[in-house]
C-alpha cells in the first residue's frame, strides 16, 4: 500500500471513529497526498506543506490554512468558505468552481492560479497577488481586492458587483467585458 494510500486510510479511519474538527495539523508534511472528499472541516493546517495534494471536492470549511503551502494542489470543487489562508502559497493551484465565500485570503499568493466558476462572495483577498490569474466567470461580489496585484488576471464574464478594487493594479488584466486594461 504506497504512502499516500496510507494516509488516507488513516484519516479515514479516525473520520469513522471520532470527528478531526478542531484537531491540529499544523506543519505537517500532507504534500502529493489524495484527500479528495473528506470533510476536513475545522482542522488547523497552519503551516502545513500540502503541495501537488488531492483535495478535490473537500469539505474544509472554516480551517486554518495560514502560511500553509499549497502550490499545485487540487482543490477544484473545495468548500473552503469562512476559512483562513492568510499568507497563505497558492502558486497554480486548481481551485476550480471551489467555494471561498467569507474566506481570508489576504497577502496569498495566486499566481497563475485557476478560480474559473469559483465563488469568492465577501472573500477578502488585500495585498494578494493573483498575476496571471484565471477569473473568468468567478463570483467576485461584495470581494475586497484592495492593493492586489491582478497584472495579467483573466476576468472575462466576472461579476465584479461591490467588489473593492482600491490600489488594486490590474495593468494587462482582461475585464469581465473583454476589455483590456
Amino acid at each position: 500500500m504506497s504512502n499516500s494510500t496510507q494516509d488516507r486510510e488513516l484519516i479515514l479511519y479516525r473520520l469513522k471513529n471520532r470527528s478531526l474538527e478542531y484537531q491540529d495539523f499544523s506543519g505537517l508534511d500532507l504534500s502529493d497526498r489524495d484527500l479528495r472528499g473528506l470533510d476536513l472541516s475545522g482542522i488547523n493546517f497552519k503551516g502545513a506543506d500540502l503541495r501537488g495534494a488531492n483535495l478535490s471536492c473537500a469539505i474544509l470549511s472554516k480551517v486554518n490554512l495560514t502560511q500553509a503551502n499549497l502550490c499545485g494542489a487540487n482543490l477544484s470543487q473545495v468548500k473552503l468558505d469562512k476559512s483562513n489562508l492568510w499568507g497563505a502559497s497558492l502558486c497554480a493551484v486548481d481551485l476550480r468552481e471551489a467555494d471561498l465565500r467569507e474566506a481570508k485570503l489576504i497577502e496569498v499568493s495566486l499566481i497563475e492560479a485557476n478560480l474559473m466558476r469559483a465563488n469568492l462572495t465577501a472573500a477578502k483577498l488585500c495585498g494578494s497577488i493573483l498575476l496571471e490569474a484565471n477569473l473568468n466567470q468567478a463570483n467576485l461580489t461584495a470581494a475586497d481586492l484592495s492593493w492586489a496585484n491582478l497584472m495579467e488576471a483573466n476576468l472575462i464574464e466576472a461579476n465584479i458587483s461591490q467588489t473593492k478594487f482600491i490600489n488594486t493594479k490590474m495593468l494587462g488584466a482582461i475585464m469581465p467585458d473583454g476589455a483590456i486594461n
